[in-house]
């Protein structure tokens, strides 16, 4: 029985594309790995942006330096 846990931002995800994530990765188990879909697990949790770094820096610190960096100048 796989499970599989995906977590990602809470950044509005609407349930269509929560649907979509499930859909995808129990397919992708049952494709690659010849998972059964009926026993496959499959969860999403949803991470506050303050709770969530990258690189030393809160998310949204690191992203406005990435932004700042690819900017034109």
């Amino acid at each position: 029985m796989p499970y599989v846990n995906i977590r990602i931002t809470r950044e509005d995800a609407t349930a269509e594309q929560k649907r979509a994530l499930i859909a995808g990765v129990t397919e992708l188990l049952q494709r690659t790995l010849g998972k059964n879909p009926a026993t496959t697990v499959v969860t999403i949790d949803e991470v506050e942006l303050d709770n969530w770094g990258i690189g030393g820096l809160p998310v949204r610190e690191h992203r406005a330096a990435l932004a700042a960096k690819d900017a034109p100048r």
